[in-house]
């Protein structure tokens, strides 16, 4: 079944068809609009969509993860720059915050599973992330998680989020990233305490009900008893404020026959051969084996960075994934 990817860059969209055609990402139609010109109907046959998909970290994810491709799921990583440190921190005032308009197909398709990703900024996390919001952020207490979440909520989703970083799987860099999942609470309904439902290659698989957009051809299971969202900070992920999920035993639900669970340690995982250069304060930095760090004016190299630097850690984003969908049992 093919899947649906957007993105308003020209250039990631390039970059996602090359991905496609040497088969490094699922087949699927690659959508240059802005998301704020999709409609419902644009999306009816597929079963996963990629919103702000840049170069394919989300689905790639998914694969290292071992969800199958028939599974219900979407994703997405609306842009950063309105809540990131370094950005001018308009907020809910800059044109690119987008997370309303992603919610807002969201709850009109009703996808089983969403996962996304944010930058773990104030402005994100709130007071639990070390500060309340500003004026040009909203309101004083306004975060952009909390506001995520209650939105989902009110669409009969439950959540959870995790607050990690790059280095917690061995990586040469921190990119601390709050990581989100939710799930349809009518999907934990109809498969609670039967398994994870994993379309045609996975165990435990469960009819689905109809859906306005996306083919549903697995159910879910349970474990997420409520809408309410509960956040982790640099720990196990939890999934409400009266329900915590415990993984069971057993195999992680809707991962595909044979496929391992994500992970690995520092000493044998992605970044296991780096680069060690020596920088200007006399440290020692590890680099990805072959990668200069440095633009100097080449287009071709400015292009790579740029799509490296918008990118999520595909690792990092499938540990959080199988943990998340282990708390579904």
């Amino acid at each position: 079944m093919a899947v649906y990817y957007n993105d308003a860059d020209p250039a990631a969209c390039a970059w996602l068809r090359e991905l496609i055609a040497a088969g490094l990402l699922p087949h699927g139609e690659v959508d240059e609009r802005s998301i704020l010109d999709v409609e419902p109907t644009d999306l009816r046959g597929f079963a996963q969509c990629h919103f702000f998909a840049g170069i394919g970290g989300w689905p790639h994810a998914l694969r290292l993860a071992g969800v199958a491709e028939d599974l219900s799921v979407w994703t997405g990583s609306p842009p950063c720059q309105p809540f990131s440190q370094a950005g001018q921190r308009k907020g809910q005032d800059d044109d690119r915050h987008l997370a309303p308009t992603f919610l807002r197909l969201v709850a009109a398709c009703r996808p089983e599973l969403v996962f996304g990703e944010q930058v773990a900024s104030a402005a994100v996390l709130g007071p639990v992330g070390g500060a309340a919001g500003t004026a040009t952020e909203g309101a004083a207490d306004w975060a952009w998680f909390d506001a995520l979440a209650a939105d989902l909520e009110a669409a009969s989703y439950a959540v959870a989020a995790a607050d990690l970083p790059a280095a917690g799987i061995g990586a040469p860099h921190i990119r601390q990233r709050l990581f989100f999942g939710a799930v349809a609470l009518e999907a934990v309904t109809r498969g609670l305490g039967d398994g994870l439902g994993a379309g045609s290659q996975g165990r435990n698989g469960m009819p689905g009900g109809a859906d306005q957009c996306a083919a549903r051809p697995a159910g879910l299971a349970g474990g997420l008893a409520d809408g309410h969202g509960g956040l982790a900070r640099n720990g196990p992920i939890q999934c409400s404020r009266q329900h915590r999920c415990e993984p069971q035993d057993g195999e992680a639900g809707g991962l595909v026959d044979g496929a391992d669970p994500a992970g690995a340690d520092a000493t044998d995982g992605v970044w296991r051969d780096p680069d060690w250069l020596l920088c200007r304060d006399d440290r020692w930095r590890p680099v990805e084996p072959g990668t200069f760090p440095l633009a100097d004016g080449i287009p071709g190299r400015m292009g790579l960075l740029r799509g490296y630097g918008n990118a999520i850690v595909p690792p990092l984003a499938a540990e959080f994934v199988t943990a998340f969908m282990e708390s579904l049992r």
